[in-house]
Order: structure tokens, then C-alpha cells, then sequence
């Protein structure tokens, strides 16, 4: 029986995804940025089926039938996105062939189709195919003597039928589009063809003698999904690179393939990828849009955002100019971080870089969960163990999608003489905190980070993260116990500041949201995450809104909860807000959270209670994750945390709300992209830097 008082996570990521896709189509974002929405979108869907799909498929297959908060089923679920699917990828399809293909063209950028390139571009065309392309292409035949190929996971293939003219006999092939070449040839000024295209074009070429009598672009998606046994795991690195290896060959659970292919050719990668017709989807655009990023190369500053680039804190530059170390600034008084718009390198990175290369620092602690590729401070931590600080990485081998990349960093880290531990038994280690421990001269002092995101280069650029430095004792404290937690056995796991789950965050959390509503009308509650889908804090939201409490939620993503439902949640109000950030921090704020029987904490600088931190309110953030969530108390920083939030709630700003029928609506100027909260933010900050308030 459905539960209307919640609704569905799955149901909800797909609305999120829908929303990224209104990205792609709307007029005040500049064309080629729509264009990496529409490719974003493509590339969220394949990780759905990759995670979300490929779960239920396999919670059937146990014979597990227990239902979400909303009631449904895994059978359920799976129905109600064989539903919405569809839908989705034909609004995909046209919002590339109807509108980005057409506007593409009017701005000289065209892709093209084989039957568009001129007689002299395939002379071109001809010669590179046979240097570059032919020599590194397998055709795979199936037969008696040949079995139905391996189809690796998101790997783009070609399903040829060919006859041969002397005997009759009609055979199929699967030739796998190799991804050594760029995915758009560029055939003149401005003109692009999908090499899927070109290959096709020449398979007289590579099926000799034979009559080539159809061919169609197909796609498979595998479950992504590493099954580990932990408690009976000798080494955790080598049992990762072992599932690593066994996940290539996990079931297929999506099909994709051109609308236009045949029954019969369908009817047999149905059947070889054991699969059925519910498993696949027709597309009228290429398949796996992700190519378009490689427009967002050219040189077309007129069809990109403007550049927005980072300030850099005064303090810092003061500091740069006098030639003084980060921890003299961080030992004055704590710093406050918002990246993008604050430069991840000369704030975080230089945190790290200038620790490894500092004779006074004794030891370096840090988590690391997506590290990223060429990676500035993975290479810092290298650098200074090598020069004999002790360091310790807690290298989280479990983050989807980066296990390999992680386990080569770890596996290079230890090899530059680094303290290795893989992360704990039965959960992931998603917090972002790092210890570096100082001789000041007066004392030894323990300098923090702790974050929202990751410390990876490349996407602090694009995602929007929050980060507190800080040499607090008592944050300190806090942050040095926990790394006895994770690295040893210490069991002493009681935080005076932090905090921490999955042992305290949820009940601190619900505590914290029982009290903001004691104070009925006048509380007021914000969160700040990227999702909402755990029933107890959602049950908690209800209860406050029964009171009075106003409370306002900024959730990029999922959102579990509904919104503005009479007799439910009629004080609660949902926004999300996407843009050329990545909206991933966490700020949890509850306006009388320092407020006890009317009279403020004696400790406490503001009534409110401001908390940033690495979790969102998840199941598996609550209960089967290592997150850490510290409060921000300083004056300056709760200021600029108000403000934050004050440019994403304000009245007239481009946004979505979620409304009381569960549909979203977006919400402000419909013919334009501004106001918009991240470019409101971004002149602040400037503004800020060049009156020296930083």
C-alpha cells in the first residue's frame, strides 16, 4: 500500500534529472553550456541504470520484497521507471535534434550525418579511416564457431548483419567503436561527424565479399555495483582489484539502441544479453550524448559562460606578500573557504602543500574518498613523507566509480613511504578532514580542514563547497580522536564539537530539529544538501512544520519529502537550484539552536546553530557512512553562511521549487537565466576580497 506522506527516492532522482535536462533548453544559458547539460543529463541516466536499476533488478532476483517509506516495492519501483523512462529520453531526443542541433548549425558548429559530407571531405575522410581507424577495428562475428561477444559496460558498438552473395548464408557481427579517436571527427570549419558514422560508412571494407544488409549502433549498461565480503577479506586493496576485474562481467540491465534497428537484430541482443524489450531503449540521437563535452573545447568564448575567476581571501594575500605561512594566518583566527568562488589551490591545497614542505610539521592525517586524477595534494602527501613526516591516508577503496583511480593512489602512496588504511569494516568513509600537527615554537598545535567536498582539483572548480581551518583545541581534539577511530582501535568516540556518524549525527540532527520546533512560529529551520530521503529526519520535518516552525530546504536532488501539503507540511518549502556549479555543500542552520528556556548558551556567540559537513540526510549517510559535521560559531563566518543562504531563498531568483502536487516549477524570470543565486554570490565575493574583508 502506498504511503503518500513520502515520495518515491527513485521516482525523485528522475525529476532532478529532468530538471538538469531544462538546463539544455534554456535561453539565457549560453549554447554550449546547454549543450554539456545535455550531456550531463545522458551521463546521469547511465549511472541510474548502472546503480539504482541494477539494485532492484538484483533485490528481485534475492526474493527481497520490502518496500520503501513510499510503499513501493522493488517490483513497483522498477514499473514506475519503466514508466518515465521513455519519456525522458525522447524529451533527450529532442532537445538535441529539435534545438541544439538546429542552434549549433546558426552558430557554424553543425553535426553532421554521412550523407551531409562533401565528395572532397570523404577523400579526407577516406585517408584518415585508413590510417588511424581501420587498423585498430575488430569485427567479431557470430556463429557456430563464434559465440556472442563479451559487450562491455557502456561501450558504444555497431550490430551488423551481412549475407554472403555465393551461399545466402546471413550471419551477424558486433564491432566495438574504439574510444582511441575523438568521438566527433571534425570534417571541416565547424563541421562534425560521429565516427560511429564514419565506420559505418566503410564496413564494405571490413566485411569483405560480403552484402552488408543492416547496421545499427547499440549500447549496454552493467551494474556497476562491487560485492565485497569485508569481515572475510584478508587484504581490502587486493579483495577491491579482484571485484574490480569481476564487475566488467556483471548482468547486463540496460540496451540501448537507434529507433530505427531491426527486429531481428534487436530480437537477438535481446535474447545474447538476456535482457527483455522492457530493458531497452529507442533513441533518435546518438547514443550516449556525452560526446557533446568535446564541443566545450573550442575556442568559442561567444557560446560559453563568462569566466568567473576565484578570489583568493585577503588574509591569504597578505600573507602570500609577506611571505608568511597559511598557519599564521589559520593561528590569528580561523578561516572560512566557499569554493568555487574562493580558490581551492591557494586555500586548501597550499594548506597541504606548504605542510609538506614546512620543517615544523611533525605529522599530516587525512581522508581521501575521490582524489581525482593528477592530484596536487595526493602528490603533497608523497612529498612529505618522503622528506620523513609521518603521514597517514585513509584512502576510502569504496567510492563508486573511483575505486580504480583509488586503489593506484594508494598503492602509490605507500610506496612513497605513507601510512595506508583503507577504511573500516562495514562502512565508507565520506568525511573530508585533515590534521596536521605543528611545532609553533610555544607549542605543538593541531591545524584542521574540515569540508563539504572532495579534495580533488578538478571538480573544486565546478563544485560549490564549503570549508572550515581552523587550530581550535577542542576541534582539534575532536579531529585527532577521530583519526585514532579510523586508523586503530580506539572506541573513546565521544565529541565535544564534532559531529560524527553514523554513532551520533542522526540523533544530534532529530534532537537539534525537536528543538527549533519547540519554538513553533518563531523557529526556523534551513538545510542545505543534496538530498533528502531519510524517513526519520523527513517524519521530524513534518512534526516541525505541525508547529509553526518555518522551515526552507535547498536540495539539489532527491527529495523524499513533500512540500506545502495541507495538514502535512504546510510551513516547508523545497527549492533547488542548478547552475554552472554544482550546488554540494552542506549547511544545516537552526535559528535558536543556542537558545535554552529563552536565555542564549553561555558559551555561544548566536543564537542560531550553524553546521557544515560532509552528510547528507540519507540512510547511507546516517547509518552506514563515517561523515563528520562541525559547527561554524565564528561571527564572520555565520555572516557569510546567512548570506548564502539569503541569495538562494531570496524572492525573483532562477530556481525550482517542489509543489504541492509533487511536480517542480520553475521559478523566476522565464526568458532569462539572472538573477540567479551562484552569479549573486560570485559579485559578493568579489566584492568582499576588494574591500579587504576576506
Amino acid at each position: 500500500m502506498l504511503d503518500d506522506r513520502f515520495l518515491n527516492r527513485e521516482l525523485s532522482w528522475l525529476e532532478f534529472n529532468n530538471r538538469v535536462l531544462q538546463l539544455a533548453l534554456e535561453p539565457g544559458v549560453p549554447l554550449l553550456e546547454r549543450a554539456k547539460f545535455c550531456a550531463i543529463a545522458s551521463t546521469n541516466l547511465d549511472e541510474f541504470f548502472q546503480v539504482r536499476v541494477a539494485a532492484l533488478k538484483d533485490q528481485i532476483e534475492a526474493g527481497i520484497d520490502r518496500p520503501t517509506p513510499d510503499g513501493r516495492t522493488p517490483g513497483q519501483q522498477l514499473a514506475a521507471i519503466g514508466e518515465l523512462v521513455p519519456k525522458f529520453v525522447e524529451d533527450l531526443d529532442c532537445a538535441f535534434t529539435e534545438r541544439l542541433v538546429p542552434e549549433l548549425r546558426d552558430a557554424n558548429l553543425s553535426i553532421i550525418g554521412w550523407d551531409d559530407v562533401s565528395d572532397d571531405e570523404k577523400a579526407e575522410l577516406d585517408q584518415w579511416f585508413d590510417d588511424r581507424v581501420f587498423p585498430v577495428l575488430t569485427p567479431l562475428a557470430v556463429d557456430p564457431g563464434h559465440p556472442f561477444p563479451y559487450i562491455s559496460d557502456l561501450a558504444l558498438s555497431l550490430a551488423v548483419n551481412v549475407a554472403d552473395p555465393e551461399t545466402g548464408d546471413r550471419r551477424f557481427a558486433r564491432l566495438k567503436v574504439p574510444q582511441l579517436f575523438p568521438r566527433l571527427v571534425e570534417v571541416g570549419p565547424g563541421r562534425y561527424l560521429p565516427v560511429e558514422q564514419l565506420i559505418a560508412a566503410k564496413l564494405d571494407r571490413l566485411f569483405v565479399g560480403m552484402i552488408v544488409e543492416e547496421w545499427a549502433p547499440f549500447r549496454v549498461s552493467r551494474n556497476a555495483d562491487l560485492t565485497l565480503e569485508e569481515e572475510e577479506a584478508d587484504d581490502l586493496l587486493e579483495a577491491v582489484e579482484m571485484e574490480l576485474r569481476r564487475r566488467r562481467f556483471n548482468r547486463a540491465v540496460r540496451l540501448e539502441v537507434s529507433h530505427d534497428i531491426g527486429p531481428e537484430m534487436l530480437e537477438l541482443l535481446v535474447r545474447e544479453l538476456d535482457l527483455t524489450m522492457d530493458d531497452v531503449s529507442f533513441h533518435r540521437s546518438p547514443l550516449d550524448l556525452s560526446f557533446l563535452w568535446q564541443l566545450l573545447d573550442l575556442d568559442r568564448p561567444d557560446l560559453k559562460d563568462e569566466p568567473w575567476a576565484p578570489v583568493t581571501s585577503g588574509r591569504i594575500l597578505a600573507a602570500e606578500e609577506s611571505d608568511r605561512p597559511i598557519f599564521e594566518v589559520i593561528r590569528h583566527r580561523a578561516m572560512m573557504v566557499h569554493h568555487p568562488y574562493e580558490s581551492f589551490a591557494n586555500s586548501v591545497e597550499a594548506f597541504i602543500s606548504q605542510a609538506a614542505d614546512d620543517p615544523k610539521v611533525q605529522s599530516i592525517k587525512m581522508t581521501l574518498y575521490r582524489a581525482g586524477g593528477d592530484s596536487p595534494v595526493v602528490h603533497s602527501l608523497m612529498r612529505a613523507a618522503e622528506r620523513g613526516v609521518q603521514v597517514a591516508v585513509l584512502v576510502e577503496l569504496k567510492a563508486r566509480f573511483d575505486e580504480a583511480n583509488n586503489v593506484q593512489w594508494a598503492k602509490q602512496l605507500e610506496r612513497a613511504g605513507v601510512h595506508v588504511v583503507y577504511g573500516m569494516v562495514g562502512l565508507k568513509t565520506h568525511s573530508k578532514v585533515v590534521l596536521i600537527v605543528r611545532d609553533d615554537g610555544d607549542q605543538l598545535r593541531r591545524y584542521c580542514h574540515i569540508g563539504t567536498g572532495n579534495y580533488n582539483a578538478k571538480t573544486a572548480r565546478i563544485y560549490e563547497d564549503l570549508g572550515v581551518l581552523t587550530c581550535d583545541l577542542a576541534i582539534g581534539a575532536d579531529v585527532a580522536q577521530l583519526f585514532n577511530h579510523l586508523t586503530g582501535y580506539s572506541r573513546t568516540d565521544n565529541y565535544r564539537n564534532l559531529l560524527v556518524a553514523p554513532r551520533d549525527l542522526r540523533r544530534q540532527l532529530v534532537d537539534l530539529i525537536e528543538h527549533e520546533a519547540s519554538f513553533g512560529p518563531e523557529g526556523h529551520i534551513v538545510l542545505k544538501c543534496n538530498a533528502i530521503t531519510d524517513a526519520d529526519i523527513v517524519e521530524a520535518l513534518y512534526a516541525a512544520s505541525a508547529t509553526g516552525t518555518r522551515i526552507d530546504l535547498l536540495v539539489r536532488g532527491i527529495c523524499c519529502l513533500r512540500a506545502g501539503v495541507t495538514g502535512l507540511s504546510e510551513t516547508i518549502r523545497v527549492r533547488s537550484i542548478l547552475g554552472r556549479y554544482l550546488e554540494h555543500s552542506r549547511i544545516y542552520r537552526f535559528s535558536h539552536g543556542n537558545v535554552v528556556h529563552g536565555q542564549r548558551l553561555d558559551d555561544a556567540a548566536t543564537d542560531g546553530v550553524y553546521l557544515i559537513g560532509s552528510a547528507d540526510l540519507m540512510p547511507r549517510n546516517l547509518n552506514r557512512r563515517v561523515e563528520v559535521v562541525v559547527p561554524v560559531e565564528h561571527p564572520r563566518h555565520t555572516a557569510a553562511l546567512d548570506q548564502t543562504l539569503a541569495f538562494s531563498l531570496a524572492d525573483g531568483v532562477v530556481a525550482w521549487e517542489l509543489q504541492p502536487d509533487d511536480s517542480w516549477a520553475r521559478i523566476g524570470p522565464t526568458n532569462s537565466f539572472q538573477p540567479h543565486p551562484q552569479e549573486r554570490m560570485y559579485r559578493w565575493m568579489v566584492e568582499q576580497q576588494l574591500a579587504g574583508r576576506q
